[in-house]
This record gives structure tokens, sequence and C-alpha cells, in this order.
């Protein structure tokens, strides 16, 4: 997940997103949401209202998006208002962007032992689920974790028993509505869980109860000693994916390059075709039949006000190879 999200270049770029929503229709373009081409968004910002985050991901051309819900860096969160929960509900029907997706805090660890921090988690998650609910999202992409002072088979285990902590009481309006809990692969960096497909799909299963599913991230992947870079390479991902979580829990996918090293166990995110990774491997994940009706959400660096739209750009642009991509694949 990229940082610094409220940074000047996001401001700025919400100040030219004010200028671009001036009429009542955006024309169709490469940039255009009504594009042909594959589900693709950006993480966009809520600093003035949840409502902000649409139209700035209509100013970019996005067909979806993510969103924070609340302040990802602190426990304590302002009250949705009933009207901002109402104007929200009305702009993304308006807007045409499906799906709606969240991403939790960063310092949320479902896997923390017994003790303050999962408390705090179970208490931060809980409420994660209810904003969910209430302005209508879709999914709700949640990290596992950290295995610090405990084992990473308890730490599953913690994972999914907060999970369930988190969503009592909710737990009818999430199988009657669309809204679904994500866990999201790690890169591996420090105590992470989450790593391996083989942990998302444990937790996953330990909660067969709730409306589940994976979101996975290419770059956390590739830095846990999944390799995108070719075609026969990341067939095998894909086969090894399938063999454990199952392509039919992948419900969103954060298309991201990498900027560091196959297998680092480091989480950076690059510059789509520029990073590690590269075009060729990337190509085929955005155009793999198997994959390709799903949302991809970018959370490239965000160093200038255009980098979103160039890098939306780019993906598009590597949807294109589609002929690149072999039907046989996993």
């Amino acid at each position: 997940m990229r940082e610094g999200r409220e940074s000047k270049f996001l401001a700025q770029a919400m100040k030219t997103t004010d200028r671009k929503i001036t009429s009542n229709s955006l024309p169709l373009s490469p940039l255009s949401p009504f594009s042909p081409l594959p589900l693709l968004g950006v993480h966009t910002g809520i600093s003035g209202g949840l409502s902000r985050s649409i139209k700035e991901a209509q100013a970019k051309g996005c067909r979806t998006w993510q969103i924070f819900s609340r302040n990802p860096r602190g426990w304590l969160a302002r009250l949705l208002t009933t009207e901002e929960i109402k104007q929200f509900r009305r702009e993304h029907e308006k807007s045409g962007l499906s799906p709606c997706i969240i991403h939790s805090s960063y310092l949320i660890n479902l896997a923390a032992p017994p003790g303050e921090i999962r408390v705090k988690s179970i208490a931060a998650f809980h409420d994660e689920i209810e904003r969910g609910l209430a302005i209508g999202a879709d999914f709700l992409v949640v990290h596992p974790g950290s295995a610090r002072n405990t084992s990473e088979e308890e730490a599953i285990v913690n994972c999914a028993s907060a999970i369930s902590e988190s969503a009592r009481g909710q737990e009818d309006r999430m199988w009657k509505s669309s809204f679904r809990v994500l866990i999201e692969n790690t890169a591996g960096q420090g105590y992470q869980i989450g790593r391996s497909f083989e942990q998302v799909h444990d937790i996953i299963d330990l909660r067969k109860d709730l409306p589940m599913g994976m979101c996975l991230d290419t770059a956390h992947s590739f830095a846990a000693g999944y390799d995108w870079r070719d075609e026969s390479s990341a067939s095998q991902v894909l086969s090894s994916l399938s063999e454990t979580v199952g392509l039919s829990n992948v419900k969103v996918i954060h298309f991201n390059d990498s900027k560091v090293a196959f297998n680092s166990r480091v989480d950076r995110h690059w510059h789509i075709g520029r990073g590690e990774i590269g075009s060729d491997g990337l190509a085929y994940v955005i155009n793999n039949p198997k994959l390709i009706h799903l949302p991809f959400i970018l959370e490239t660096p965000l160093a200038h006000p255009d980098d979103d739209i160039i890098n939306l750009a780019t993906a598009r642009s590597l949807a294109l190879r589609r002929n690149q991509v072999n039907e046989s694949t996993p």
C-alpha cells in the first residue's frame, strides 16, 4: 500500500479534479470509466469527505476504486454522519464505478496474541465492517497481521478468530449484501503472516461461516517468492494459487510493480512496467482469462499529481497485449 496519500501532491491532484468535474459526464476516451478495458482503478483520497474519492476516481478515468473509510494510521475514527453516508451512496450510484473497495487501517493486527493490540485491532476492524456496510462497499481488504511474540500457526488462528469477533452482530448483514472481507497476501516482511498462498487459504478456511475471499497483490507475492516475470513462471504461480486459495476466491487484484528484487521479503511498490516484475509479467496477469474480469487496483507511488493517470494508461496499454496470453493457462 502506498504511503503519503494526504500529501501535497494529492491536494494538488484534487484541485485539478475540481476543475475537471465541471459537466454532467466525462467524454468517452481511453481514460473513461465506460471503456471496455479491464476494471482498473486507484486508491483515492477521502480528505474533505468520502464522496471526494468518487470525484477523484472519475477524474482519473477509473472504473473501480479503493479508499480508506477512516484514518489509516490512528486508532480513533470520527463518526460518519447520516448525511455523509447518504451522499456517498448517491454519488456512488450515479458514478457507475464498481466495485467499491475499502482498505483497512494499517494499525490493525488481527494476528496479535491476547493483549491490548488485539483488543484495539478487533474494535477497529469491527468499525471498518460497520462503515463498509453503511456506505454500501463491496470489499474490505485487510493485511492478516504480524506473528511477533507468537508462532505463525497461532497467528493464523488468532487472525481468523479476530475476524469472527470483529464481525459479531453483523454476520447476517454481511451475507445478505455483497460485502466480503478479503485477506491480502503480504511480502513476508518482518513477522508478517500471509506471505504464502497456503497461509491465506488457512485463514479463509477457518472462517467459512463468513463471506471471505482474497486480495492478490502482485508486488507482495513477487517479493514473497512468486515469480510473475514471464509466462512460464506466472503460469506456475496461478497453478499454485488455484490449488490453495482457489481462483474463485480471488476477488480483487492489487496491480503493482515491485521496486525490490524477487523473493526479497520487502514491501515496496513501483510504477507499472518500471519495476522488477516488468511489463511482460504484468501483461500476463492483466490479460489472463481467469483474472481479467476482476477489479485491478493500482497502489503505485504518487510523487506527482499525474502519476496515477500515467500508471493507469500504462496498465491499459498492457491490457491490449491479449494475444500474448495462452488461453490454456490455469
